[in-house]
């Protein structure tokens, strides 16, 4: 019988990627063929320094995104776009956790909480590509910028950095900002957009869940306190402070108390 194929191998095949559609397909299959046992929590695998990314859309610096409004047809096509970027890099960014630190001691459960969370992002994207089809658009018409790999860099070598700053930071602040655009998306009368991103929203707040739960599991391995590990490792791998308003009920729900994350709020911001 032949030897299984490692989860870090499949999740390095999905990084290396280059077609958006290809990446969210091949996603879903990895994730199938975790659950089906037909890969071997095996490491040994290098992970590559970047995913790689279709030729469109063209990646920018964040400073040189031009500034957009979300009114009109256009304004919609636009959102979609930027969310359909967030689903493609949110791929990348799970199965680099789940194949990057396979060598970590953790129970399944962790690897199985990170697959999925893959998919959920791979079906997202399809989801959003799905709606920008209805629009007469596709992923790559805009340009888009290229800052969100950025968080992958900074944690490559910390799995509880990692936790802090992706699930922790980035994916809570899409429970903030999400509301709104559902909101909007209703108004305007797009509601099978707003129907989508409702799901994300929802699904989103289990990634944030199992971000806060297995930073919190590993805490108590180390015998360190959460929240000042939490405020530690943001500081210095996460560039800003958190924007508010939040989303506290949704915070809360997901596992993520205002202790973790009010500390850290950009004062600007607060009335």
């Amino acid at each position: 019988m032949s030897e299984k194929r490692s989860l870090a191998a499949a999740a390095r095949e999905v990084l290396l990627c280059g077609d958006a559609d290809g990446k969210a397909r091949l996603a879903r299959d990895v994730a199938a063929a975790w659950r089906e046992g037909r890969l071997s929590p095996g490491t040994g695998v290098s992970m590559p320094d970047r995913p790689n990314r279709p030729q469109r859309p063209e990646l920018r610096l964040p400073r040189d995104m031009p500034r957009r409004s979300f009114k009109g047809e256009r304004g919609r096509v636009a959102l979609l776009h930027s969310l359909a970027h967030i689903e493609l890099n949110a791929i990348d960014l799970a199965f680099d956790l789940a194949g990057r630190f396979a060598g970590a001691t953790m129970p399944r459960e962790f690897f199985d909480d990170w697959v999925g969370v893959g998919e959920d992002e791979a079906r997202h994207f399809a989801m959003l590509q799905a709606r920008l089809s209805a629009h007469g658009a596709t992923y790559g018409d805009l340009p888009a910028h290229d800052g969100l790999w950025q968080a992958a860099e900074e944690t490559r070598h910390d799995l509880l950095a990692r936790l802090a700053v992706v699930p922790m930071v980035l994916e809570a602040r899409g429970l903030d900002v999400t509301p709104p655009m559902i909101d909007r998306l209703r108004a305007a009368g797009d509601h099978e957009s707003a129907t989508v991103l409702e799901t994300i929203y929802t699904e989103e707040q289990a990634h944030v869940g199992a971000g806060a739960r297995w930073f919190i599991f590993l805490c108590g391995e180390e015998g360190i306190d959460p929240e000042a590990a939490f405020h530690t490792l943001v500081r210095r791998h996460f560039r800003g402070a958190l924007k508010p308003p939040f989303n506290c009920a949704a915070r809360g729900a997901a596992g993520l108390p205002p202790g973790f994350y009010e500390p850290l709020a950009d004062p600007s911001c607060c009335g």
